[in-house]
């Protein structure tokens, strides 16, 4: 179950959470570095920072450009015969002795690999946050197996993005559902899916709300990541949930309610009845 801790950091003006960031340079472009670390400020604290490879090699001549600059420690790691990755196990054993530090409150794991499902499902044994950062093909086991999962597409300058290949869309898609991004500074319309989950949506809506059909919309972005980790608004456009619901107005009916904290209001949400 995601903490309620990590939900908070989406909307909360001060992230406290102390993470340590995990990278696999093997697996992970360097292009995606600053609005990487921008997102995972969003979630807390960036106490550590790693990246893991051989850094000897030409794959890896684009990441020493970013080192310094991003203060992320790098962590050699020389091939010890081929087919093998020394570097996911490298990785794996730092992991361990940082959890066994109980210093942290989540790590941030950056890869595509599937080697590291078994590290986050250990790490959540121990009741920690783990957010994941991949491609597009990062396997579903590992993508599941994660509180939180991000696809570092939507963190590639608009430069580099000619030849991303579309977010996946659901059988349940229909053309009816077709929305147009309304931040098209962050995705193009390359990256941006081409049709709207509106099946998986409602199910989700349905088994969050109260009796009266009403869902809080913080609760309801919470159950979405608890169905699908790799759910994310901005993959169809829009930088937040609550945007996307205001774009769908023919789907979903959203409500301004005041707190007990009088200069506080939050966001209710149900299925238009139609």
């Amino acid at each position: 179950m995601i903490s309620p801790k990590l939900v908070a950091k989406i909307e909360s003006e001060e992230p406290t959470l102390r993470l340590a960031v995990l990278i696999d340079a093997d697996n992970a472009p360097a292009a995606v570095i600053e609005g990487l670390l921008a997102e995972i400020a969003r979630f807390g604290e960036a106490t550590v920072k790693r990246i893991y490879g051989d850094f000897t090699s030409p794959t890896s001549s684009q990441w020493k450009k970013v080192l310094n600059k991003h203060a992320i420690k790098p962590v050699q790691q020389f091939a010890y015969t081929t087919g093998k990755n020394a570097t996911d196990s490298t990785l794996i054993i730092d992991a361990m002795d940082l959890l066994y530090t109980k210093r942290f409150d989540g790590f941030c794991l950056v890869s595509s690999d599937s080697d590291f499902t078994g590290l986050a499902l250990r790490i959540r044994e121990e009741g920690l946050n783990v957010l994941g950062f991949g491609e597009q093909k990062t396997p579903e086991a590992f993508r599941n197996a994660c509180h939180k999962f991000i696809f570092t597409e939507i963190f590639r300058p608009a430069s580099s993005q000619e030849n991303t290949v579309p977010f996946p869309t659901t059988e349940a898609t229909q053309a009816k559902d077709i929305i147009t991004p309304i931040n098209p500074t962050t995705l193009t319309s390359e990256q941006s899916p081409k049709g709207f989950p509106r099946e998986f949506i409602l199910e989700a809506l349905e088994k969050s709300c109260d009796e009266t059909g009403w869902a809080n919309l913080a609760n309801f972005g919470s159950y979405l990541t608890k169905l699908k980790p790799d759910f994310d608004a901005r993959h169809y456009g829009f930088k937040k949930l609550s945007e996307l619901i205001k774009a769908k107005p023919g789907m979903f009916q959203l409500e301004e309610r005041k707190t007990s904290n009088l200069s506080g209001k939050v966001l209710y949400v149900r299925a238009k009845k139609t």
